[in-house]
């Protein structure tokens, strides 16, 4: 049985941004760790020393995602909503059936100040694999932190999307105005 070579530095990192451009979809510290045979905290630390180098890379709760400039016009727009844990699903649901991505989650924290998680769900297999990976974990919502209160980053491709995305939000409850 032939073992696999072992990536080194500068090397393991440039195929790893390579990876992530060529990519739409994020890739897991597991999967890079694998393509490369190393573990998945080195890769940790590959990420942190590529974000070092200003590269823009987020963790996001599917993997890592390489942000590239986007050819297209999109349109983003932050609100304010409020809901109970339980109620999560149905307002990703509510967000992303209207064609708009949830980029993030922010809230307010008295000590903290504000705290920003990325999210980057976009169609309802996402949202339930970041629902699945918050109980899996028996991770809390940060909205939990602020009685429900937080506010989201959307994206989508054209405005008339958010409008539709907002009046549905505000029609189940969930918009703050």
């Amino acid at each position: 049985m032939k073992k696999e070579r072992k990536l080194l530095g500068e090397e393991r990192r440039a195929l790893i941004l390579q990876w992530l451009k060529e990519t739409k979809r994020p890739m897991t510290g597991t999967e890079l760790a694998n393509k490369t045979n190393v573990s998945r905290q080195v890769i940790v630390q590959d990420i942190s020393l590529l974000k070092a180098k200003n590269e823009p890379i987020i963790a996001t709760s599917q993997g890592y995602l390489y942000l590239s400039p986007s050819s297209a016009h999109t349109y983003t727009r932050i609100i304010a909503c409020c809901h109970t844990p339980e109620q999560t699903k149905d307002e990703l649901y509510t967000i992303v059936d209207h064609g708009v991505t949830v980029k993030d989650v922010k809230i307010e924290h008295p000590v903290y100040g504000d705290l920003t998680a990325s999210i980057m769900v976009s169609n309802r297999l996402e949202v339930d694999e970041f629902i699945q990976k918050i109980n899996e974990t028996k991770s809390a919502y940060l909205s939990q932190l602020t009685g429900g209160v937080h506010l989201h980053t959307l994206e989508a491709n054209c405005a008339q999307k958010l409008d539709e995305a907002c009046a549905a939000l505000k029609q189940a409850g969930f918009l703050i105005e």
